[in-house]
Formats: C-alpha cells, structure tokens, sequence
C-alpha cells in the first residue's frame, strides 16, 4: 500500500520541479513556448490576407488598337494581376521582371486585331519568372483568363454581324464546353492549406527539439539517471511526470493555433472534432516521444537538439503539401513517412476541408498511434537499459568502499 501511494507523490514532485525548472531556464522556455508563438504569429501575418491578388505585371503593346487596349482592361480587371506600366520595348521590360519590379511581361503583337478580324490566330506573348513558383502560377492564371476571353469576344461579334445566330457561334467558338470545379478550398485560400500545414510543421520541430533538451539535461549522466528515479519513486513514473509539463504547453499552443484559424480565418470543419483532438494528441505525443529516444540515445543534450533539428526541419518539404508524395523519390518519400507530422496533416486535412468519413480517414490515426506505442516502446527498453546500467555502476563504486570500512 506505501508504493502506491508513492508512485503518486513522485510523479507530482518530478511534474511541479519540471514546470520550476522550465522558468528558471530561459533557454527552454523560449524554446518550447516564445519560439512557436512568435513564428506561428509572424506566419499568420504574412497569410493573413488569405490569397495574393494583384500582382505587377508590365505590357508592351506593339498593335495600339482597339482589342490591345481591351485586352490591357481585361488583364488589369482580373483579381490576380494588376497592369503597373507600359513598356516601350522588350529589354525594358526584361529589366522590370529581374529586377523583381513586375512579375511578367504581356506583349500583345503588332497587327492583332487585324489577324483576329480576319480569323486568323496571332500569338500573344507572356513572359513570367517560374522561380516564384505561387506568383508566376497566379499572374498565368490572370493572363490566361483574359486574353482568350478578349479574343472570343472580337470573333463572337465578327460572326454574329455576318448572320450568325449567338447559340451557334458560341458553339463554334468552344464545341465542346468544360466545367471546372475547384474541390474543398474552392476560394483557393492560402491559409486553409499552407498555413494550417505550415503551422504544425513548426509545433513539430519544437515539440522534439524541446523534448530533447528538457530530457537531456537529466539523461546526461548515471548520476543524474539515479537522482530523477529516486524524485520519482521511479524511472517510469519520474519520466512522465517529466514529459507531462511540455505536453500540455504543446496541446495549449496546437489548440491556440486552431482557434486563430478556424475562429478567425474561418478554416471550415467538415469533420469530426473529435477525431481531430485525437490525433492532435497522438501527433504531440509522437514527437515527445522521438524527441526522449534522441536525448536517450545521444549524449550530451545539443546534440539531442541538433539531431532533432536536421530530422525534421526540411519535414515540409516532404509532407506533401507543396508537392505530391506520390511523385517524390523513395529517399524523400521514406523520410516523410517516418515523421508524425505527415499523417497529422493527412488526418487534419481529412477532417477539415475535405469532411472524410472517419472510416477513410483512419489510416493516418492508427499510424500515429503505432508512432506512440513504437517509440514509447523502444524510449522504455532505453530507460530500462539506462536503469540497470546505473545501478551496476553504482554497486561498483559503492563495493570497494563497503570493503574498506569492514
């Protein structure tokens, strides 16, 4: 009856020595609190207007007739690209786009409308930098909407003056029409997918570089080892109450970031809450726990921290939100599927956006529950190994000392 009501007392005293020890140090404290607060905020800040529109583009018209100048209105009416300034000529404006003062350069070709009343198809030139991936995509985007349109509209009136009914030329012009339909984020918002990725690819990172620091500083030594047991009642119980303290900081700040996103950017949650706590827990949880087999394994806590760091800082890149998992290389594809964060995110993005039955999302959930139960396997036979190595060492020191004074 007296050990259990120790392991109790041990517990608490290692969980309220944690959360003194994480004031006194200041190191830690920003490290798993003031360090994802304040990235989670800039990047808010920087996505907060939810989607670029009217990027700079220049034109350098060469017809100046009445369809260039149509088209030049159509372009600059467009919600993704704005007409900055004309350009008298082609190395101008190839200056503007390196020098990042515009992000593409339309040239509309001499004699267009005259091509364009007689049928025939002149080309429209677009210059755009594909370095910047999202931009260049979007002032396309523009571009395309507008110049086709312009261009429809001079031949719908062209054959509508020469007799032909509305419905036929308009048959004529598009035969086969196509409807195109934007699925689960049909407003094409930047916070309901990058930053609400974004945002748990960073609580990841601090969530195993914390957890690797905190628990290096008493995994260091034997000695150490020794004094955590015995505050704990325990190495089991000393461990947990160790963790515990960083857990509900991580499940705070995860929270936090949810109610900005779905309180104030309006994430929509086609899902089910309850699912998504869930595995929000199961992603903490993972990361503590990969984070104390690291400061287990790696001696002295930097380079628990730095080993952490190198593992999942690229993450993003290989989570699948910038670029399909499927078309990445086994080595990258590998990478992203030992990381928690990826089936957080495909678990999160189930419930969220897309509204996923729960039966189709449960891969991702069991995964990450196999992540816990793995890692909290194989961080127990390290603490055990750790246990049984100090107390032999501390019967072999006390061994001879015990022989000396008999």
């Amino acid at each position: 009856m007296h050990s259990r009501r120790a392991l109790p007392a041990g517990f608490l005293l290692v969980f309220w020595r944690e959360c003194r020890w994480l004031l006194r140090r200041p190191f830690l404290l920003a490290l798993t609190t003031v360090v994802p607060a304040a990235m989670a905020a800039v990047l808010t800040a920087i996505f907060s207007a939810g989607l670029a529109t009217k990027l700079p583009v220049g034109v350098l018209d060469l017809d100046g007739s009445q369809l260039s100048r149509t088209i030049v209105r159509m372009v600059d009416g467009t919600p993704d690209v704005a007409v900055s300034v004309p350009f008298a000529d082609l190395a101008e404006g190839r200056q503007a786009i390196l020098s990042g003062r515009i992000h593409g350069l339309l040239m509309l070709p001499r004699d267009l409308e005259r091509d364009v009343s007689a049928g025939r198809r002149p080309e429209v030139v677009f210059f755009y930098n594909t370095q910047m991936l999202t931009t260049g995509n979007l002032v396309l985007r523009g571009i395309n909407a507008a110049v086709p349109s312009a261009a429809a509209g001079i031949r719908l009136n062209l054959r509508n003056a020469q007799g032909q009914p509305v419905a036929a030329a308009q048959e004529s012009l598009q035969p086969v029409p196509v409807q195109t339909h934007a699925l689960f984020n049909p407003t094409l918002n930047y916070v309901h997918f990058l930053l609400a990725a974004l945002l748990p690819a960073i609580l990841q990172i601090t969530v195993v570089t914390g957890t690797s620091y905190s628990a290096g500083l008493d995994l260091g030594t034997p000695h150490r080892v020794r004094i955590l047991g015995r505050l704990g009642g325990g190495l089991w119980p000393a461990m947990f109450g160790k963790i515990l303290p960083y857990t509900l900081i991580h499940i705070a700040l995860l929270m936090s970031m949810d109610i900005v996103l779905f309180g104030f950017f309006g994430l929509p949650l086609r899902g089910s809450m309850t699912a998504l706590g869930l595995v929000g827990v199961l992603f903490i949880l993972s990361c503590q726990f990969i984070g104390l087999l690291l400061a287990l394994l790696l001696r002295p806590a930097a380079s628990a921290v730095s080993i952490g760091t190198l593992v999942t800082a690229p993450a993003f890149g290989f989570m699948g939100i910038g670029f399909p998992r499927l078309g990445m290389g086994a080595f990258a594809y590998g990478w992203g599927a030992i990381l928690p964060g990826t089936w957080y995110l495909d678990a999160r993005i189930d419930q969220t956006v897309r509204g996923t039955p729960l039966d189709l999302s449960a891969r991702p959930i069991l995964i990450l529950a196999v992540f816990v139960t793995a890692f909290a396997i194989l961080s127990a036979l390290v603490i055990e190994y750790r246990r049984e190595r100090a107390d032999r060492e501390r019967v072999s020191s006390s061994g001879p000392a015990q022989g000396v004074t008999q």
